[in-house]
C-alpha cells in the first residue's frame, strides 16, 4: 500500500499540470493579424499541440517550438513545427533552433501576436550565444555550473546574460506585435522571468549578478565569456523598458498545483497531507537530513501532523559532484534520506522528476521503503558508499525501485513525498 499510494500521488501531481489540461483554458483570443507561436521546453512539444488543436483553422497562425531529444509528441504538433535538441548541454540544435525563432517573430505589426509557450529545460533548449560568445563557450559554462550546486536562480541568471535570445531580447525582437507567454513553471516562487530564462519577458538580473555568480562558484570561464559579461552591451532589458508594453505572462501550471493535486490522492485514502512548500532549495542530502528530522517527529510526537501523514513538497534541489556514479537530484535525495532514517520502519518515500527524467537518466527517480538499506546490504551495497560517489541511480537501480515512466511532457519540478506510517525506530 505505502508504494502504490506514492506512486499514485506522483502519477496524479503530473497528471495536473498536462498541456492538454492546463493550457486550453488560457489561449487569448486571435489577433487580427497573423499568430505566431515560439516555443521552449520539456513540455514545448505538447503545449503546442494543445494550441493547434484548439486554435481556429481559420487564422493565418504557424510556428516553431524546441524539446528535449525524445520529448516531442508522436503525433505531431499540426500547423508548429517541432524540433527536439539537447538538454542540460546546449548542442547545435539548440542553437540553429533559437536562431530560426529570432527571425520569426521579426518584422511583425500591431496587428500580430506572438504566442510564447514556455516551460522548464528551455534555457538550454533556445542557446543562441550573443555577440563575440560561440556555442562551445556557453557549453564550457553549463557544464561548469551544471557541477558547482548553483541553484538555478543562479544559473539562468548567468544564462540570461549570455544570450541574444533570453532575459527578455526574444519580446524585444517582436515588438510591436502582442507578446502572451503561457507558462508552465519549473522554479522556486514561479517567477516568469526565470521560467526557460524569460525570453518574453523583463529581466530584474543584472550583469555585476552574473559575474559574482562566476566568482562565487570559481568558474574559469572562457575569455570571450568574461569580456562579454564586462561589456555594457550585455546588459539585458529591465522591467519598464517599452518593449513590455505589448506584452503579459500567464502561468498556467505551477508546483503549487501539481502539490495539491497529489494531497487530494492522499485525503482520498486516509492519510493526512502536510504539504511543506512547492519551492524548497538547497543541496539535496541538507534537505534530506532535515526532512528525516521532520519526518521522525511526526512518528514520535505527531507534529506538525499524527501518523498516517505524509509530507509534500516541490522545488529543485542541487547536487555538487564529487564522486563518479550515476544519479540525478532526486536519487540522491533519496538515498540521504534513507541513510538518515537509518531503516525506521514505519517512514516510506518517493522523490521524482515530474519532467520523467532526473538528470541526465531514463528514470525519473524512486522509491525508498524501510527496508531499502538492509537489502542493499544484502547484495553488497553500501549506501553511505554510494552517497559520496553521487551513485543514487546505481543504488536504487540494484534494488529495482527505479521509477520510470519515459518523457511525460510536462515539467513542474521535482515532487517529493514521504509517507509517515507511525513506529518510531528505537537502536
Amino acid at each position: 500500500m505505502p508504494a502504490s499510494l506514492l506512486r499514485a500521488m506522483f502519477d496524479e501531481s503530473v497528471r495536473a499540470a498536462a498541456p492538454d489540461i492546463c493550457v486550453p483554458p488560457h489561449l487569448p483570443n486571435p489577433p487580427p493579424g497573423r499568430t505566431v507561436v515560439v516555443g521552449a521546453g520539456k513540455a514545448a512539444a505538447a503545449m503546442a499541440a494543445a494550441v493547434d488543436a484548439a486554435w481556429p483553422t481559420e487564422r493565418p497562425f504557424g510556428g516553431l517550438v524546441v524539446t528535449r531529444y525524445g520529448h516531442g509528441v508522436s503525433q505531431g504538433a499540426g500547423r508548429i513545427e517541432v524540433i527536439e535538441a539537447a538538454h542540460p548541454v546546449p548542442d547545435e540544435a539548440s542553437e540553429r533552433a533559437a536562431a530560426r525563432m529570432l527571425a520569426l517573430v521579426q518584422g511583425l505589426t500591431a496587428d500580430d501576436l506572438v504566442l510564447c509557450l514556455m516551460s522548464g529545460g528551455g534555457s538550454a533548449l533556445l542557446a543562441l550565444p550573443a555577440a563575440g560568445v560561440c556555442l562551445a563557450d556557453k557549453q564550457a559554462v553549463a557544464r561548469a555550473l551544471l557541477r558547482s550546486g548553483a541553484g538555478i536562480g543562479e544559473v539562468n541568471c548567468v544564462r540570461k546574460h549570455l544570450s541574444a535570445i533570453k532575459g527578455g531580447l526574444l519580446a524585444a525582437a517582436a515588438f510591436p506585435a502582442s507578446v502572451v507567454s503561457l507558462l508552465i513553471s519549473d522554479v522556486p516562487g514561479d517567477d516568469p522571468s526565470m521560467i526557460a530564462s524569460g525570453p518574453s519577458v523583463a529581466d530584474p538580473t543584472s550583469l555585476a549578478e552574473a559575474r559574482a555568480v562566476l566568482a562565487r562558484y570559481r568558474i574559469a570561464a572562457p575569455r570571450a565569456v568574461h569580456d562579454w559579461l564586462n561589456d555594457p552591451r550585455a546588459e539585458t532589458p529591465k522591467p519598464g523598458d517599452p518593449a513590455f508594453a505589448r506584452t503579459r505572462a500567464v502561468l498556467v501550471a505551477t508546483p503549487q498545483m501539481a502539490l495539491e493535486a497529489a494531497a487530494s490522492v492522499a485525503r482520498r485514502a486516509g492519510v493526512a497531507p502536510v504539504i511543506l512548500g512547492d519551492a524548497i532549495e538547497g543541496e539535496a542530502r541538507e534537505v534530506a537530513r532535515v526532512m528525516a528530522g521532520i519526518a521522525r517527529h511526526c512518528a514520535l510526537h505527531g507534529q506538525p501532523e499524527a501518523a498516517p501523514c505524509v509530507l509534500i513538497s516541490g522545488g529543485e534541489t542541487t547536487v555538487t559532484l564529487r564522486g563518479k556514479g550515476r544519479g540525478g537530484r532526486n536519487t540522491e535525495f533519496l538515498l540521504a534520506l534513507g541513510v538518515a532514517l537509518e531503516g525506521h520502519p514505519g517512514i516510506h518515500a518517493i522523490a521524482c522528476d515530474t519532467d520523467g527524467i532526473d538528470g541526465s537518466e531514463d528514470n525519473a527517480g524512486a522509491i525508498l521503503a524501510p527496508d531499502s538499506l538492509a537489502r542493499a546490504a544484502r547484495l553488497g551495497l553500501s549506501a553511505r558508499g554510494r552517497l559520496e560517489d553521487n551513485d543514487g541511480y546505481g543504488f536504487f537501480a540494484a534494488l529495482g525501485d527505479l521509477v520510470v515512466t519515459g518523457p511525460t511532457r510536462t515539467n513542474v519540478n521535482d515532487f517529493r513525498a514521504i509517507l509517515v506510517m507511525g513506529g518510531e525506530h528505537r537502536c
